[in-house]
């Protein structure tokens, strides 16, 4: 008679197992819910970390920057230089005597584009005489002759 009932009903175990697996299902749904997105907590955390890092890199790029430029004006420097030189020793000129800066510049010239200051532009190279050193109006003399 008891061998009946379970029969009959399906048995005692199998509807455990159904009811386990409703249960199961129920609390796969909930964890799939929950997993959808971030919390506000996350992405602040993400945000702050992000934020460090900037702040930690930044000022060595400015350095990087500000480095790159110094040295592209300083081999500015020593093309005009080059040039001065070699225009005057074609020329026969003396120490002291002016070189007009047209003459140094051009397609046929010594120098085929008239170089240009990273910061300060064209107009930061000045006329230039036979004997002294190039100067840049974007740096210290000193700085530039620290590394000539």
């Amino acid at each position: 008679m008891l061998k009946n009932r379970m029969h009959e009903s399906g048995g005692d175990r199998g509807g455990f197992v159904t009811q386990n697996k409703k249960q199961k299902e129920k609390t796969e749904n909930k964890m799939k819910k929950q997993k959808q997105g971030f919390t506000l907590v996350e992405i602040m955390i993400v945000v702050m970390i992000i934020g460090l890092l900037a702040a930690i890199a930044l000022p060595g790029f400015a350095k990087a920057r500000q480095s790159s430029q110094e040295n592209a004006c300083i081999n500015n420097l020593r093309q005009i230089d080059g040039a001065v030189d070699q225009y005057a020793i074609e020329n026969n000129l003396v120490t002291g005597d002016p070189v007009p800066k047209a003459n140094l510049v051009g397609n046929t010239s010594y120098i085929k584009k008239d170089p240009t200051c990273p910061v300060g532009g064209a107009a930061a190279y000045g006329a230039q005489a036979v004997g002294t050193d190039p100067t840049c109006g974007s740096y210290s003399a000193t700085e530039h002759d620290a590394t000539m």
